[in-house]
């Protein structure tokens, strides 16, 4: 697991948190990239960053409207601004005394905990763990982009299970299909994403 934090938790709940973090900060993380949260009671909770958003301010919004702004003012904003990039993260897990679980955590993490980058060999331990429960946690709630985020999640994911890859990608869509066999639209607009696939 990786030890580097990429941000701090804003405010969480039981199904998923948002983290701030500077937003000059180059190791932020990607649309589907697994994080872990490790907390105080050697519980470790993992998600997938689902929104990524950065609002605006008083400064930006004059700035926007000014004609000829040079490069050194856009700089210095974007190294020196107070307004966080906010992450969204849905909570697909945990792992407790070695042992993972794709339920929800038994507690949300508390405010200003750190989370951390999942390293390749994290999200194959996790993603090879038991039968896919995780994924109805993607399915489950219609106001996340599901069929993106599971297209950039297979395609992480079929990329760190190195020569197992396919088999488990197999699975995993196999698995998908059962999930959604009585919502053909879903299960449609989910099958068009992951044939985006490289």
């Amino acid at each position: 697991m990786n030890s580097i934090s990429i941000g701090r938790l804003l405010r969480s709940g039981i199904k998923g948190c948002v983290v701030g973090c500077r937003l000059s900060q180059v190791n932020a993380p990607s649309f589907g990239q697994m994080v872990c949260i490790p907390l105080a009671d050697q519980t470790t909770i993992y998600g997938l960053v689902y929104d990524i958003h950065i609002d605006d301010d008083g400064l930006v919004r004059q700035l926007v409207s000014t004609e000829g702004i040079s490069e050194e003012v856009i700089e210095d904003n974007r190294r020196n601004r107070n307004v966080p990039l906010e992450m969204s993260v849905v909570f697909v897990g945990y792992e407790q005394n070695g042992n993972i679980f794709h339920l929800l955590p038994p507690r949300p993490p508390l405010t200003l905990d750190s989370i951390q980058p999942c390293s390749a060999a994290d999200l194959a331990r996790f993603t090879a763990h038991g039968q896919f429960g995780y994924l109805r946690h993607l399915l489950g709630d219609p106001t996340l982009p599901a069929a993106e985020l599971l297209a950039v999640h297979m395609r992480e994911a079929l990329s760190a299970h190195d020569a197992d890859g396919p088999a488990w990608s197999e699975r995993a869509v196999n698995v998908l299909i059962a999930m959604l066999k009585d919502d053909y639209p879903q299960l449609m607009t989910v099958l068009g994403a992951l044939s985006e696939i490289d």
